[in-house]
């Protein structure tokens, strides 16, 4: 074929396929009924290295004000450099507010590891939401386990899907969404709860369905509870430490 030829045949294609577009492009509805202005959402500022603007500080270093301890008459836990550890045998601590729907910013650090020590009596703690739902707290550096039971696993009901665990002494954080359960007026269940982590900026839990609360022993079970409940951190005999907490309640947009 000759190149003029060649040439002519190739824009008689284009116009061909330009005109076909065209007249998909005149059946498509405008744009601008696709689009829309309201609700407006709210501006935050969310500073690197910082809490968002619209994020309840729980801990900054400074004061246990946010807190209280779980068990009566015990004085919590210990400040030190601008952390508060877990003093043993004093029980666990948990918000003095209530959280249902809520991101949840936290960093952590496992003491010196003890050779001794291992399994889950190795810087055991967690965190419970709502004080029913336990994300796991564990070194699990280096440190074998059942693996529904380690660092980051939804306790006792989803592992990570990797360990993303630095050694002990050296800070950690986890960052969780979580979506509380809904419960209809006689008590049933409408939807169970959910949750997403992210640990050292690692995804370990991806909107995994929560069986219900945290069970040792046994299958969880839900049973209707309040929409909102206070944070738990755990005591399980283990010197853990924790700074940097803050949480940011969560409003999700309505279902059409």
């Amino acid at each position: 074929m000759i190149p003029k030829l060649r040439y002519l045949l190739s824009l008689a294609f284009i116009s061909i396929v330009a005109s076909a577009f065209a007249e998909d492009d005149a059946n498509l509805p405008k744009p601008e009924l696709t689009e829309y202005y309201t609700p407006v959402p709210a501006v935050i500022s969310a500073p690197a290295g910082s809490a968002p603007s619209d994020a309840i500080i729980l801990f900054n270093g400074t004061d246990l004000n946010s807190w209280a301890p779980v068990k009566a008459g015990s004085k919590g836990w210990v400040i030190n450099e601008g952390a508060m550890t877990v003093i043993p045998k004093s029980g666990y601590i948990q918000t003095k507010a209530a959280f249902g729907d809520m991101q949840l910013h936290l960093e952590f650090r496992e003491p010196k590891a003890i050779e001794s020590k291992h399994s889950q009596a190795r810087g055991n703690s967690g965190v419970f939401m709502m004080g029913l739902y336990e994300l796991q707290v564990l070194d699990s550096y280096n440190n074998p386990t059942y693996v529904n039971g380690q660092a980051a696993s939804i306790y006792k009901q989803y592992p990570p899907l990797v360990n993303a665990c630095r050694p002990p002494e050296v800070w950690q954080t986890y960052d969780v969404i979580f979506i509380a359960p809904r419960f209809a007026a006689d008590g049933s269940l409408i939807s169970p709860a959910r949750e997403t982590v992210l640990h050292n900026g690692v995804l370990v839990q991806y909107d995994v369905v929560l069986k219900g609360p945290t069970e040792y022993r046994g299958y969880p079970k839900y049973k209707a509870h309040a929409a909102k409940l206070p944070i738990q951190l755990q005591d399980h005999g283990d010197k853990v430490s924790f700074r940097n907490i803050w949480v940011r309640e969560i409003t999700l947009p309505e279902t059409k």
